[in-house]
């Protein structure tokens, strides 16, 4: 066995190590996403998805390209591993995968515009510290059918540990 130093990078996910406690962030496999579905040069938006949007399945719409769509939400999926933000919106997208419509595209766009404005965010562990008791918290919530497609409810959660989330899902 041998000492290759401390894991910096692996497998997209890059971990800085700072002197209060390591962030872990994805800054370089987004900017490749974004350059791979020629995004790199769009504007910032603030948040990822407006809180009251409900997607339908467009039967009015024009059909976009299937492939290039469940690409997209792939690398968005492997995104939200260390972006809790963009799973709501990710799991709203990824319903209309088998039939993607243009309003389904733009809004798997936006949240890329959202990932350019928020290139440096990832999550922040904290150093524990010897006097410091280890504290855990839990947020959910819950949408009553609000799924206009197959009228299904929509629930959340994440738990932090010292600050920090361990997990979440949306």
């Amino acid at each position: 066995m041998s000492y290759l130093s401390l894991l910096s990078y692996f497998l997209g996910i890059e971990l800085v190590e700072t002197k209060d406690g390591i962030v872990m962030h994805q800054k370089n496999y987004i900017k490749e996403v974004l350059k791979r579905f020629d995004m790199d040069q769009c504007y910032k938006v603030d948040i990822p998805v407006e809180g009251n949007l409900k997607l339908d399945t467009g039967d009015h719409e024009a059909s976009v390209d299937a492939t290039l769509f469940k690409q997209l939400v792939g690398c968005l999926r492997f995104v939200y591993h260390n972006r809790p933000k963009i799973s709501y919106g990710v799991g709203l997208v990824n319903i209309f995968m088998s039939n993607p419509k243009q309003s389904h595209l733009a809004i798997a766009k936006r949240i890329l515009r959202y990932l350019k404005g928020t290139l440096n965010y990832g999550i922040f562990f904290p150093h524990q510290k010897e006097k410091d008791e280890l504290y855990l918290v839990a947020y959910s919530d819950s949408d009553w059918f609000r799924d206009k497609v197959e009228r299904r409810s929509t629930s959340s959660y994440v738990f932090l540990l010292c600050g920090a989330p361990i997990t979440w899902s949306s």
